[in-house]
């Protein structure tokens, strides 16, 4: 009996054992990829680039004074998300501490330059971690915000592209993604297999989960994000919440915008080449790369060309522009590490059922 039940529990240990290589061999693959793409494209980018000339650029023929003035905006942004965050979390019972909250939001941006998208799940990790809030809300609540971000870049970015409509035409002719010729490769039969295919996804994903032993956990954890989501509708100060939503974005761009004057190529160019290539920046980074390199340098490059900007110039401006924010961003993570390592625990970690 004895023998038998070590039998078992030397498999129960395998099988663990087996599973957490598994998620390490998914998480290693995952950052190969995305340093694998992003890196793929910078180096198409800059294949025939004189990296010799970056240090004289740097140090000769840039204005440091307005890009040391565009990094405070880079803070606040992060600042003004961490302080909404407390706002939505309010109405699901969860009051975190302003200060967890605010250096979560910074520890989420650096992680995610090593695994994408990966600090959505760290902030909330470390709300839990410091002040016991539900890891299920508070993925919730950050489903919302990033729901309200789509929506509000959403509309910047449709107000923006039926002003500068003709420079976007250009842009979409010289990448190759016009979305008229996307559409066309797809016959109706295309359209009806895709749906179809949908469909048979959704329902087979669905018929998993009900006969999976842990329904009960996973339908817990649902309603929790579930409540954060609609934590938006009792949000006790709209106004507020506007006020933060427009600031971070304000915060953001001008973060951006800022560095144009730092170069003589950009100095120039006015308010509606700045938005045209934040927008298009902002839609780029979602592809997973970290922090979004190499699908935001050839955006962005690229629309800067269309504006008359030399290929040459335009290669300067967003590698360094995009190197100094990067730095920023990991500069704020260490802050946020050290500080997280000297803040106290305020409550017990709720137990893993309740996650």
């Amino acid at each position: 009996m004895r023998c038998a039940q070590f039998a078992l529990t030397l498999q129960l240990y395998q099988l663990q054992e087996q599973v957490g290589l598994k998620k390490i061999g998914n998480d290693v693959m995952k950052v190969a990829l995305s340093l694998t793409l992003g890196g793929a494209i910078l180096y198409w980018m800059y294949r025939d680039f004189d990296f010799n000339r970056v240090g004289q650029v740097m140090l000769h023929e840039m204005d440091w004074t307005w890009m040391l003035l565009s990094l405070p905006f880079g803070v606040l942004a992060q600042a003004f998300r961490g302080w909404r965050w407390c706002q939505t979390l309010e109405p699901v019972g969860e009051r975190p501490r302003r200060s967890v909250s605010l250096n979560s939001v910074f520890l989420s941006y650096a992680v995610s330059l090593v695994i994408p998208r990966i600090g959505e799940i760290a902030r909330c990790g470390v709300l839990r971690r410091y002040d016991g809030v539900s890891f299920p809300k508070a993925l919730g609540t950050v489903v919302t915000e990033r729901a309200i971000d789509s929506l509000f870049i959403a509309i910047v970015a449709l107000v923006t592209f039926v002003c500068e409509f003709r420079i976007f035409d250009i842009f979409f002719a010289r990448t190759g993604t016009r979305l008229d010729t996307a559409l066309s490769q797809f016959s109706t039969t295309g359209w009806l297999v895709t749906a179809l295919c949908g469909i048979v996804a959704v329902g087979f994903c669905y018929y998993l989960i009900r006969q999976l032993s842990i329904y009960n956990k996973v339908k817990d954890t649902f309603q929790g994000i579930w409540q954060g989501i609609t934590s938006l509708r009792k949000v006790k100060n709209i106004p507020l919440f506007i006020f933060y939503t427009l600031a971070i974005w304000s915060c953001y761009f001008l973060h951006y915008y800022l560095t144009f004057f730092c170069f003589d190529a950009t100095a120039s160019l006015g308010m509606d080449c700045a938005l045209v290539t934040f927008i298009v920046g902002s839609i780029a980074v979602i592809v997973p790369t970290p922090n979004g390199a190499g699908p935001w340098h050839f955006a962005v490059k690229t629309m800067l060309i269309l504006y008359g900007v030399a290929d040459t110039d335009a290669l300067y401006f967003v590698l360094i522009v995009h190197s100094v924010q990067t730095l920023l961003v990991v500069l704020l993570g260490v802050y946020a590490w050290i500080a997280l390592s000297f803040t106290r625990i305020r409550q017990a970690v709720q137990p893993e059922s309740q996650i």
